[in-house]
């Protein structure tokens, strides 16, 4: 079992900037793939970003490329995600995901395709 602890949430204006923490604990392993998702109210949840278990590949959400940046610390079983530019439209919980994988280089995009998640985290954006 997986435990996914997210962190840094909270209240930033229009252009903003945040980095969200996630701190995984348990049966960790390094080929973990680590993944960000956000669900708006009313709205289903959806895919930010994703990362492969060397970083050697990132998978982003159209709507957040060349905003947020994902990335991971494997000493430190913590994935990131940095969130700069934001706007209202990125207000959400957001929530950290991890799956195993046993394929290199892989990234997962579904909700479907994560085992283990996080309570989430609330970002709010005010203009």
């Amino acid at each position: 079992q997986v435990q996914l602890v997210e962190s840094g949430g909270g209240l930033v204006q229009v252009g903003g900037s945040l980095r969200l923490s996630c701190a995984a604990s348990g049966r960790v392993w390094r080929s973990d793939v680590m993944g960000w998702f956000r669900q708006a109210p009313g709205k289903e949840r959806e895919f930010v970003a994703s990362i492969s278990d060397n970083s050697r590949s990132t998978d982003y959400a159209d709507s957040v490329k060349g905003r947020f940046t994902i990335s991971r610390d494997n000493a430190k079983n913590t994935a990131y995600l940095q969130m700069n530019s934001l706007n209202p439209e990125d207000t959400a919980v957001y929530y950290c995901a991890a799956r195993r994988t046993y394929y290199l280089d892989r990234t997962y995009a579904r909700v479907r395709d994560y085992e283990y998640w996080g309570q989430g985290t609330q970002v709010t954006v005010s203009s």
